[in-house]
């Protein structure tokens, strides 16, 4: 069973038809009470991240978020901006992040980004795992992924660093620190790549 976090920011559907093609039974929580028999979680997140870190709060769920995934240790994928919310702040906004993933968020250099549209990154762009993990398994070489975002993850720690990409310069594009996975991609965008990972999430 995936539970998805249902705040307001986020294609909720897109993870919901990719897991019904995978025979996998998802859950969607839109309150506290519905987080209560999550055994995996996924965090979605679009747009400005102070208003999802926003949104996240007023929905109640972020105190039982924070004893799932740092207490109980329940496995959490965070998904573009879900994944920013999880470090400790944002060149984007003013607000804390959750602090799941010692990491800040920043802004790409657009001095040194060759293409002519600069910002955002947008488009299908290789994904290079940086050690073997689980969910990039049969992901290892050549798959591609979509993407849309100006802001990347910044890890204070090397080894959380899962996955890089290049954009004017390799960047983290996935990252993962003991039960917290966070992921800059859009696997629910990304045909049958996207569909292995998030069934990889799945088996983890």
């Amino acid at each position: 069973m995936i539970t998805i976090v249902d705040y307001g920011v986020g294609n909720i559907n897109a993870f919901v038809n990719v897991y019904k093609r995978v025979n996998v039974p998802t859950k969607i929580a839109r309150n506290a009470s519905d987080l209560d028999d999550a055994k995996k979680i996924i965090l979605p997140g679009v747009g400005h991240f102070d208003h999802a870190m926003s949104e996240l709060i007023k929905s109640g769920m972020r105190e039982k978020l924070d004893e799932l995934v740092t207490v109980k240790k329940i496995p959490v994928i965070g998904i573009c901006v879900g994944m920013q919310m999880m470090g400790n702040s944002s060149d984007e906004g003013k607000l804390m992040g959750l602090g799941w993933i010692d990491a800040s968020v920043k802004k790409f250099d657009e001095t040194k980004i060759k293409q002519v549209t600069r910002l955002p990154h947008m488009g299908w762009n290789d994904v290079e795992p940086t050690m073997p993990n689980l969910l990039f398994k049969d992901l290892e070489k050549d798959a591609l992924f979509y993407f849309l975002h100006s802001y990347y993850f910044d890890c204070n720690n090397a080894n959380d660093i899962l996955a890089t990409s290049d954009y004017g310069g390799k960047f983290t594009c996935a990252a993962n620190h003991e039960n917290v996975y966070g992921i800059q991609f859009h696997p629910e965008k990304s045909h049958h790549y996207g569909e292995t990972l998030l069934h990889n999430f799945a088996k983890l």
